[in-house]
């Protein structure tokens, strides 16, 4: 059972406003002003806090002020209630942090709705996401399922990218966030020495582009379809927008993509000092795992050549490796395509 912290010296309200979750099956907890309402949060941590603006001793932003600078209860979410004259005052709330506000007088609906939308966001914020691409993916994926994204993915317009067509190049200004519907596609970066080396592999439903867009930088690789392709474009003010008109999603975003960067760092390490079959062992499994795992019996049909520069090796020497593997009955070879044997032997090579 949730619980739902009231703060509102007028009795009334506060009466009220706990019958009304009470009776929507919330566990509800009253304070008659800023002081109690703190102390209350501090030692019960409430799902969700519900407060009033005026109050005398220490008012609504006092109380929000005191429970941000506090690491047990910054994350919890916060709603004012507020008179229709104070409306003019709420954005100061809201860039100290509030998730909403209700205005009084609200009635059941609206004060429900705005509970259940800011804990139905808390829980996706709360989620464990892979600190890699695939978690980022999953978290708009959820933002945009729940609603709180505003993303209506078939209202936009579409792009088909062919086979070996370009999505975006090194050095450009990103002008939307790629949504990809059908087809593979690949990044990489060209290095000194002219090589091609992929930095990441997309497959469809996940989301192209977002790093630059957040931190307003021209892109760093290049995208290149290797099937077929249909993307579509969101324009990159929008999507910028959703991301930081709400901090806390902000936050989020911003920590899974530090940590994101952090692990690209780890794999180019991985790429200096593994063996080169365990290198090419985990590329098999990254890439059956990208591409292949909800489509059970279908085999690994990506040119030799792109997984050699996902390896960061030679197409020679990926193919000699091949051949080692085909011999010890990791991986068959049909027509071309890969088929993993033994996922485990595969991923035994690792350690």
């Amino acid at each position: 059972m949730r619980t739902i912290l009231i703060i509102d010296d007028n009795k009334d309200i506060r009466e009220n406003t706990a019958e009304i979750l009470s009776l929507d099956g919330y566990r509800t907890l009253m304070a008659e002003d800023g002081r109690k309402g703190v102390e209350i949060a501090i030692t019960q941590l409430p799902d969700l806090i519900v407060c009033d603006i005026m109050m005398p001793e220490l008012d609504g932003y006092g109380v929000l002020h005191l429970l941000k600078k506090n690491p047990d209860t910054q994350d919890i979410p916060f709603v004012f209630l507020t008179a229709k004259a104070e409306r003019s005052d709420l954005r100061k709330g809201m860039d100290m942090g509030a998730d909403d506000y209700i205005t009084k007088p609200f009635d059941d609906f609206e004060l429900l709705n705005a509970i259940e939308t800011r804990l139905k966001k808390q829980d996706i914020l709360r989620s464990k996401y892979t600190e890699d691409d695939k978690g980022v993916n999953d978290l708009m994926k959820k933002l945009q399922s729940s609603g709180l994204f505003k993303m209506d993915l078939d209202s936009y317009d579409t792009h088909l990218v062919y086979k070996k067509q370009l999505l975006y190049a090194e050095g450009k200004r990103p002008k939307y966030l790629y949504y990809l519907k059908s087809g593979h596609v690949k990044s990489y970066q060209i290095n000194d020495d002219g090589k091609e080396y992929i930095t990441n592999l997309f497959a469809p439903g996940d989301f192209i582009g977002y790093v630059p867009l957040l931190e307003e930088k021209n892109y760093e690789d290049t995208a290149e379809a290797i099937k077929d392709a249909e993307v579509a474009l969101i324009p990159r003010e929008e999507f910028v927008q959703l991301v930081y008109n709400d901090i806390t999603i902000a936050t989020k975003f911003i920590k899974l993509i530090t940590k994101n960067m952090q692990e690209k760092e780890t794999r180019l390490l991985n790429l200096a000092y593994d063996s080169l079959r365990k290198r090419i062992a985990k590329a098999l499994i990254d890439i059956h795992r990208k591409f292949y795992k909800d489509k059970p019996g279908q085999n690994i049909d990506i040119s030799r050549d792109d997984i050699a520069r996902y390896v960061g090796t030679a197409t020679e020497s990926l193919i000699r490796t091949l051949s080692d593997f085909k011999s010890e009955n990791l991986i068959e070879i049909k027509s071309g395509k890969i088929n993993i044997v033994s996922e485990r032997k595969l991923e035994d090579l690792l350690y």
